[in-house]
Protein backbone atom coordinates (compact mmCIF):
# COMPACT_ATOMS: atom_id res chain seq x y z
CA UNK A 1 0.00 0.00 0.00
CA UNK A 2 1.67 3.55 -1.36
CA UNK A 3 2.38 5.54 2.11
CA UNK A 4 1.23 9.22 2.17
CA UNK A 5 3.45 12.42 2.54
CA UNK A 6 4.10 13.82 6.18
CA UNK A 7 5.30 17.39 6.56
CA UNK A 8 7.42 18.74 8.97
CA UNK A 9 8.23 21.76 8.06
CA UNK A 10 9.41 24.63 5.94
CA UNK A 11 12.63 26.19 5.40
CA UNK A 12 15.50 27.42 2.69
CA UNK A 13 18.08 25.33 1.76
CA UNK A 14 20.02 23.75 4.68
CA UNK A 15 23.68 25.17 5.21
CA UNK A 16 25.00 21.29 6.21
CA UNK A 17 23.33 17.77 5.86
CA UNK A 18 20.76 16.78 8.22
CA UNK A 19 22.28 13.62 10.51
CA UNK A 20 22.90 10.15 8.60
CA UNK A 21 21.20 8.51 11.43
CA UNK A 22 18.46 10.78 11.89
CA UNK A 23 15.10 8.77 11.74
CA UNK A 24 11.26 10.70 11.88
CA UNK A 25 8.04 9.22 12.02
CA UNK A 26 7.76 5.64 12.66
CA UNK A 27 11.69 5.63 12.24
CA UNK A 28 11.62 6.97 8.34
CA UNK A 29 14.08 8.93 7.05
CA UNK A 30 13.00 12.71 6.57
CA UNK A 31 13.67 13.90 2.92
CA UNK A 32 13.94 16.85 1.19
CA UNK A 33 11.14 18.26 -1.58
CA UNK A 34 12.65 20.97 -3.42
CA UNK A 35 10.22 23.67 -4.56
CA UNK A 36 11.00 27.40 -5.98
CA UNK A 37 13.91 27.66 -3.58
CA UNK A 38 11.91 26.50 -0.58
CA UNK A 39 12.42 22.94 1.28
CA UNK A 40 9.84 21.22 2.60
CA UNK A 41 10.73 18.65 4.77
CA UNK A 42 8.91 15.18 4.77
CA UNK A 43 8.74 11.53 4.86
CA UNK A 44 6.40 9.08 3.97
CA UNK A 45 4.42 7.18 6.38
CA UNK A 46 1.81 4.34 6.08
CA UNK A 47 -1.72 5.08 5.13
CA UNK A 48 -3.29 2.52 7.48
CA UNK A 49 -1.57 5.15 10.41
CA UNK A 50 -2.12 8.55 9.00
CA UNK A 51 -5.44 8.21 6.44
CA UNK A 52 -7.89 9.94 7.41
CA UNK A 53 -9.88 7.34 9.28
CA UNK A 54 -7.11 6.71 11.24
CA UNK A 55 -6.73 9.67 12.89
CA UNK A 56 -9.92 10.23 13.69
CA UNK A 57 -10.03 6.71 15.58
CA UNK A 58 -6.73 7.32 17.17
CA UNK A 59 -7.88 11.14 18.59
CA UNK A 60 -8.12 9.61 21.85
CA UNK A 61 -4.66 7.36 21.62
CA UNK A 62 -2.92 10.20 24.05
CA UNK A 63 0.19 7.51 24.24
CA UNK A 64 0.21 7.39 20.08
CA UNK A 65 -0.34 11.05 19.68
CA UNK A 66 2.67 12.14 21.94
CA UNK A 67 4.95 9.46 20.90
CA UNK A 68 4.54 11.25 16.90
CA UNK A 69 5.22 14.41 18.49
CA UNK A 70 8.53 13.34 20.18
CA UNK A 71 9.60 12.54 16.70
CA UNK A 72 7.98 15.16 15.34
CA UNK A 73 9.96 17.56 17.41
CA UNK A 74 13.35 15.46 17.27
CA UNK A 75 13.24 16.40 13.57
CA UNK A 76 12.39 19.97 13.82
CA UNK A 77 14.97 20.23 16.52
CA UNK A 78 17.69 18.66 13.93
CA UNK A 79 16.57 21.15 11.34
CA UNK A 80 17.37 23.86 13.50
CA UNK A 81 21.23 23.19 13.95
CA UNK A 82 21.69 23.64 10.29
CA UNK A 83 18.87 25.54 8.91
CA UNK A 84 15.92 27.95 10.01
CA UNK A 85 12.88 25.91 9.61
CA UNK A 86 8.79 26.98 9.83
CA UNK A 87 7.60 24.01 11.38
CA UNK A 88 3.95 23.12 10.51
CA UNK A 89 1.62 21.21 13.30
CA UNK A 90 2.42 17.65 14.26
CA UNK A 91 0.34 15.21 11.59
CA UNK A 92 0.24 17.51 8.87
CA UNK A 93 -0.52 14.94 6.38
CA UNK A 94 -0.89 14.54 2.20
CA UNK A 95 -1.83 12.38 0.05
CA UNK A 96 1.49 12.66 -2.42
CA UNK A 97 4.46 15.17 -3.33
CA UNK A 98 1.99 17.00 -5.63
CA UNK A 99 -0.56 17.77 -2.93
CA UNK A 100 2.37 19.51 -0.89
CA UNK A 101 3.82 21.04 -3.89
CA UNK A 102 -0.07 22.43 -4.38
CA UNK A 103 -0.35 23.36 -0.45
CA UNK A 104 3.45 25.28 -0.55
CA UNK A 105 2.13 27.52 -3.68
CA UNK A 106 -0.76 28.44 -2.35
CA UNK A 107 1.40 29.85 0.80
CA UNK A 108 4.52 30.55 -0.62
CA UNK A 109 4.37 34.12 0.20
CA UNK A 110 3.46 33.61 3.83
CA UNK A 111 6.37 31.26 3.88
CA UNK A 112 8.68 33.63 2.57
CA UNK A 113 7.98 36.52 4.48
CA UNK A 114 7.88 34.58 8.08
CA UNK A 115 11.51 32.70 6.97
CA UNK A 116 13.05 36.26 6.02
CA UNK A 117 11.77 37.11 9.49
CA UNK A 118 12.77 34.46 11.71
CA UNK A 119 16.41 33.76 9.67
CA UNK A 120 19.19 33.21 12.33
CA UNK A 121 16.40 33.76 14.97
CA UNK A 122 15.75 31.26 17.65
CA UNK A 123 13.21 30.91 20.34
CA UNK A 124 14.09 30.95 24.02
CA UNK A 125 11.26 29.65 26.68
CA UNK A 126 11.28 31.62 30.09
CA UNK A 127 8.79 30.48 32.93
CA UNK A 128 9.15 31.77 36.44
CA UNK A 129 7.46 30.75 39.60
CA UNK A 130 6.94 32.73 42.62
CA UNK A 131 7.69 31.33 46.11
CA UNK A 132 4.43 30.76 48.13
CA UNK A 133 5.94 32.14 51.04
CA UNK A 134 6.54 35.21 48.71
CA UNK A 135 5.22 38.28 49.68
CA UNK A 136 4.96 40.65 46.33
CA UNK A 137 2.44 39.05 43.96
CA UNK A 138 3.69 39.66 40.17
CA UNK A 139 5.21 42.41 39.83
CA UNK A 140 8.50 40.45 39.97
CA UNK A 141 7.71 38.33 37.05
CA UNK A 142 6.87 41.97 35.68
CA UNK A 143 9.89 43.27 35.60
CA UNK A 144 11.77 39.66 34.41
CA UNK A 145 9.50 39.61 31.54
CA UNK A 146 10.50 43.31 30.31
CA UNK A 147 13.84 43.28 31.34
CA UNK A 148 14.30 40.00 28.77
CA UNK A 149 12.06 41.84 26.41
CA UNK A 150 14.76 44.12 25.91
CA UNK A 151 16.95 41.85 24.73
CA UNK A 152 14.66 39.84 22.68
CA UNK A 153 13.60 40.97 19.39
CA UNK A 154 9.90 39.95 19.81
CA UNK A 155 8.16 38.31 22.56
CA UNK A 156 4.88 36.42 23.40
CA UNK A 157 3.45 35.68 26.68
CA UNK A 158 1.05 32.75 27.62
CA UNK A 159 -1.01 32.89 30.27
CA UNK A 160 1.41 30.84 33.29
CA UNK A 161 -1.36 27.90 33.71
CA UNK A 162 0.94 25.19 32.94
CA UNK A 163 2.04 22.97 35.90
CA UNK A 164 5.29 24.30 37.03
CA UNK A 165 9.09 21.92 36.50
CA UNK A 166 9.72 19.78 38.92
CA UNK A 167 13.09 22.01 39.60
CA UNK A 168 10.53 25.21 40.17
CA UNK A 169 8.04 24.53 42.76
CA UNK A 170 5.58 27.13 43.31
CA UNK A 171 2.96 29.55 42.11
CA UNK A 172 3.64 29.80 38.37
CA UNK A 173 3.95 33.99 37.29
CA UNK A 174 5.41 33.96 34.17
CA UNK A 175 5.28 31.67 30.77
CA UNK A 176 6.96 33.58 28.21
CA UNK A 177 9.06 33.03 24.54
CA UNK A 178 11.38 35.72 23.31
CA UNK A 179 12.63 35.34 19.89
CA UNK A 180 16.60 35.95 19.91
CA UNK A 181 18.99 36.50 17.41
CA UNK A 182 20.82 32.75 17.27
CA UNK A 183 24.09 35.31 17.60
CA UNK A 184 22.95 37.07 20.65
CA UNK A 185 21.90 33.34 22.39
CA UNK A 186 24.75 33.32 24.85
CA UNK A 187 24.46 37.07 25.92
CA UNK A 188 20.32 36.51 25.98
CA UNK A 189 21.02 32.74 28.34
CA UNK A 190 23.48 34.76 30.41
CA UNK A 191 21.15 37.47 31.40
CA UNK A 192 18.49 35.06 32.26
CA UNK A 193 21.59 33.76 34.42
CA UNK A 194 22.04 36.46 36.23
CA UNK A 195 18.45 37.85 36.65
CA UNK A 196 17.84 34.58 38.68
CA UNK A 197 20.36 35.69 41.08
CA UNK A 198 19.35 38.73 41.10
CA UNK A 199 15.59 38.82 41.14
CA UNK A 200 14.37 37.30 44.53
CA UNK A 201 11.46 34.76 45.21
CA UNK A 202 11.42 33.57 41.99
CA UNK A 203 12.39 30.27 40.27
CA UNK A 204 13.36 31.03 36.93
CA UNK A 205 13.62 27.65 33.97
CA UNK A 206 14.85 28.19 31.00
CA UNK A 207 14.57 25.91 27.72
CA UNK A 208 15.91 26.34 24.44
CA UNK A 209 17.20 26.96 21.82
CA UNK A 210 14.01 26.17 19.88
CA UNK A 211 12.54 26.63 16.30
CA UNK A 212 10.77 29.81 16.85
CA UNK A 213 7.43 28.31 17.32
CA UNK A 214 5.50 30.87 18.89
CA UNK A 215 6.45 33.32 16.18
CA UNK A 216 5.45 31.37 13.08
CA UNK A 217 1.83 31.87 12.85
CA UNK A 218 -0.51 29.40 11.82
CA UNK A 219 0.77 26.96 9.25
CA UNK A 220 -0.66 23.79 8.50
CA UNK A 221 -1.93 22.08 5.03
CA UNK A 222 -5.66 20.11 5.22
CA UNK A 223 -5.09 16.28 5.49
CA UNK A 224 -4.49 13.93 3.37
Amino acid sequence: MPGLRYVYAVCRPPGAPLQAQLTGIGGAPPALLHHHGLVVVVSTVPEGDFGEEALRARQGDHDWLAATTRAHQGVIDALTTVTTPLPLRPVTVFRDDSGVRTMVEAREDDFRRVLDRLEGRVEWRVQAHADRAGSGPDAPARALHERLSRHAEDSRLQPPQHAPPAAAPGRPVLDAAYLVRRADSEEFVELVRRTKAEVPGLRVHLTGPWAAYSFSGEFSGDET
